[in-house]
């Protein structure tokens, strides 16, 4: 009975781990009639949730979208304690479109993917944030593909291309102050037809991370996302964080997949480009202006 007992509860176990996650989860509708007005309603019933907002923008060339990023105390005290790389997972993503529906980044697939081997060290204020998030907004249909969740930790689109860690180096500086005031200049100069979306900065740590609009009209978000669906806009905006004296940035092979698992190869190949072109351009919002 007691060794039926315990494979049974090993079975439960790894089914658990093994089931499949999508990278978003569809609320329930917003309030209003028009882009701005169903974006308040969320942005009210997220303060009210206890969530701390951290910016809103229209992705240029998607004015049917708005991107709402807030902020959950429990979930920026976990990654921070991790460290490192784990302060891009801090910031968490709503879609918000005019006809009033509503996407949200599902925060445990982001974090499965960004956090990798330091997950469960994260997990309970992960769970925390998602149970907050579904019942400020409603809903909970999952949405935008999936994987499995044992596979996000080393996830990569296919066989030789990159996963999280790789070719992710943007620019090092000599301190952080340093490296945080290059990125604020840049992107208030608006380097690369680029602007600053939120940002979260913890000198005692020495960790940052800025949300990017990428809006360059020839390589920016707009076209790409326009050719491969719009639907996963919640994806949005592109991170770049900072470690000590280094900030980094995902790159497109690795970040668009996550964000689009389904996407096929020939829709990838009529974005060849954006890789490296986005790569280029958050280089430039992190070097030495």
């Amino acid at each position: 009975m007691k060794a039926t007992l315990i494979v049974g509860t090993a079975l439960v176990a790894w089914s658990a781990v093994a089931q499949a996650l999508s990278p978003y989860v569809d609320a329930d509708k917003a309030a209003g009639g028009t882009l701005e007005a169903a974006t308040a309603d969320v942005e009210k019933k997220l303060a009210g949730a206890g969530f701390r907002a951290l910016g809103r923008y229209t992705p240029k060339g998607l004015p049917q979208h708005a991107i709402v990023v807030v902020g959950d105390a429990g979930l920026q005290d976990a990654v921070a304690a991790i460290g490192g790389s784990a302060i891009a997972a801090a910031p968490l993503r709503v879609d918000v479109r005019a006809d009033g529906s509503v996407r949200y980044a599902n925060p445990e697939y982001w974090a499965r993917a960004y956090l990798r081997g330091d997950y469960p060290k994260a997990e309970a204020a992960v769970k925390a944030a998602s149970g907050k998030l579904a019942g400020a907004l409603g809903g909970g249909k999952p949405a935008g593909g999936d994987v499995k969740a044992e596979d996000l930790a080393g996830y990569r689109y296919m066989f030789g291309m990159e996963r999280f860690g790789d070719r992710n180096e943007l620019a090092e500086h000599a301190s952080f102050d340093e490296a945080v005031q290059a990125v604020r200049a840049n992107l208030a100069k608006g380097v690369g037809d680029t602007a600053k979306v939120y940002e979260i900065v913890l000198p005692g740590r020495k960790l940052a991370v800025f949300g990017v609009a990428l809006n360059d009209g020839e390589h920016g978000e707009g076209w790409w996302v326009n050719k491969i669906g719009t639907d996963n806009a919640a994806a949005l905006p592109w991170e770049i964080w900072i470690v000590d004296r280094k900030a980094y940035g995902l790159y497109g092979r690795y970040r668009t997949a996550l964000g689009w698992p389904e996407l096929g190869m020939g829709q990838f190949m009529t974005i060849m480009r954006h890789p490296d072109t986005t790569m280029q351009m958050l280089e430039g919002v992190a070097r030495k202006p």
